[in-house]
């Protein structure tokens, strides 16, 4: 919706709506509601998606290329485990933390101080279509848990899920209202922003994520946002070849290869090149040909055939308009500098990078402006080493991906690949705002009276006895002393 034009009679309607229930009983009781109450929601949610876990599956066949196995095993088990977690961690987590005396600068004295989580507020999420079970869902319980009214919107075509959740959640006792899920149109986003709402959560493109911020923009929204990847594979001296190809081989299977933190450029030594590329073309030779839409497959396809007059060699069949599915697509030989290298495709490509060593690895993996997340396999030791050095929010050693699910783990990523985390308790913080309280006690308050003379001098002393380097607490002790003396005969 355009700022100068009349909105229209939905973000009206919808604007009316959110007014009227952010003063209702039921969002006021449900923010001051004990957090034991709201976990025990989500408790019984998770029992129900336990319970009826194959109606969630039946939602997400809408999928395509997947494997139901694959639904239970990257959607609902992760989405049941998030659940876990916030029953155990988040009353700790959102609880009142109070500051003791330690570190109380000393003119402070008689303060005591507390920092307190607040709910936002109304929470949009805007759901993807690559997990639109898992992603939303975590996020929508931190936000539920944290004391929010949740809106979801979720990706053309994957709103079932979303609505089966719903649908659990008021039968586990969540109040009307404080979870909605809202047209899968693009601009029911926009509606929601012009009507009002407290921060956005959003899991989607690059493009997509600067044209929302924008429009945040305008209404000083806060949000965070998982963007686009490109993701980054680390081969050290002394890696398993074999292993390395299999699990590269897993990614490229995996969702159809629609994830963000797949694997697509691999940095190898040149001496294991040779021996990696044998064991991944075996590897992908197994993987059926997964659906892939016509849009990517011709802007891959470009992207392919620039990468192969700069010198690639294409091992697999480049993606063609009359087949709308592909086979795994490996780019042998391929330059940190080609575009390929540097876009975020949701397709099974690979491309493989010789290179010197692992100072040279680096540096070609900042030619992309994605950091969401990177492996890598080696040694653990000179591994672990790496991993402080990439840039990049998640990195995993010896595995890919699987890790991320720990619903323990944050997840964001940097620069293009977004901001803030969600998951984790990181994650359900974000969904909060700051709240600090302070309580002074006792009669004494002598900075309420008017500065008199020579009060200068004596917080000079002090600053200079409270911070001053070695040899200077002796002079600034004496200067203390003479300042309060002289400001008791004044």
């Amino acid at each position: 919706m355009d700022r100068n034009n009349s909105p229209s009679p939905d973000v009206v309607t919808l604007s009316m709506i959110n007014e009227k229930f952010r003063s209702s009983a039921e969002f006021k009781a449900w923010r001051a509601q004990d957090i034991s109450l709201r976990l025990s929601i989500i408790r019984e949610l998770r029992h129900r998606i336990a319970a009826d876990a194959e109606r969630l599956v039946r939602s997400l066949e809408t999928r395509p290329g997947r494997h139901a196995a694959e639904s239970v095993s990257a959607e609902i088990l992760p989405l049941a485990e998030a659940c876990r977690f916030l029953e155990r961690e988040a009353a700790g987590l959102l609880a009142p933390r109070r500051l003791g005396r330690r570190g109380r600068p000393v003119w402070l004295f008689g303060v005591e101080a507390e920092v307190r989580r607040d709910p936002i507020g109304t929470v949009l999420i805007v759901g993807p279509s690559n997990y639109p079970l898992l992603l939303p869902g975590v996020q929508a319980v931190q936000a539920l848990a944290a004391g929010n009214r949740v809106l979801v919107k979720p990706a053309p075509g994957c709103g079932a899920p979303m609505v089966l959740l719903g649908e659990w959640l008021e039968e586990a006792g969540l109040p009307p209202g404080l979870f909605q899920v809202l047209d899968e149109s693009a601009g029911a986003v926009g509606e929601a922003i012009a009507a009002g709402i407290d921060k956005l959560v959003l899991t989607g493109s690059a493009d997509t994520g600067r044209a929302v911020a924008e429009r945040l923009a305008r209404h000083l929204v806060p949000s965070t946002m998982e963007l686009s990847g490109n993701d980054a594979v680390f081969v050290l001296p002394g890696a398993d070849a074999d292993q390395v190809a299999r699990a590269l081989a897993f990614g490229l299977r995996l969702n159809g290869s629609a994830t963000c933190i797949a694997p697509r450029r691999v940095f190898v030594p040149h001496g294991m090149a040779a021996g990696l590329e044998a064991a991944l073309v075996r590897q992908v030779a197994t993987i059926p040909p997964v659906p892939v839409s016509l849009p990517v497959r011709r802007r891959l396809a470009a992207l392919a055939h620039d990468a192969m007059a700069e010198g690639a060699r294409a091992l697999g069949t480049v993606p063609e308009d009359e087949a709308p599915a592909m086979t795994p697509l490996i780019l042998a030989d391929a330059r940190p500098g080609m575009a390929l290298l540097r876009e975020d495709i949701f397709a099974p490509v690979l491309s493989l990078v010789p290179v010197r060593d692992i100072e040279e690895a680096l540096d070609a993996a900042t030619r992309s402006p994605y950091a969401l997340g990177a492996s890598v396999f080696g040694p653990v030791a000179q591994a672990r080493e790496l991993a402080g050095r990439i840039d990049a929010g998640t990195v995993t050693i010896n595995d890919l991906i699987v890790p991320t699910a720990d619903p323990r783990l944050p997840f964001g990523g940097r620069h293009a690949s977004g901001w803030g985390v969600t998951r984790g308790a990181e994650g359900l913080l974000e969904m909060t705002q700051v709240k600090t309280v302070s309580v002074r006690t006792g009669r004494l308050r002598p900075h309420f009276d008017a500065p008199r003379e020579g009060d200068d001098a004596l917080m000079l002393a002090a600053l200079r006895l409270f911070h001053g380097g070695p040899g200077t607490r002796t002079e600034a002790l004496r200067r203390m002393v003479l300042a309060v003396r002289g400001r008791s005969r004044n």
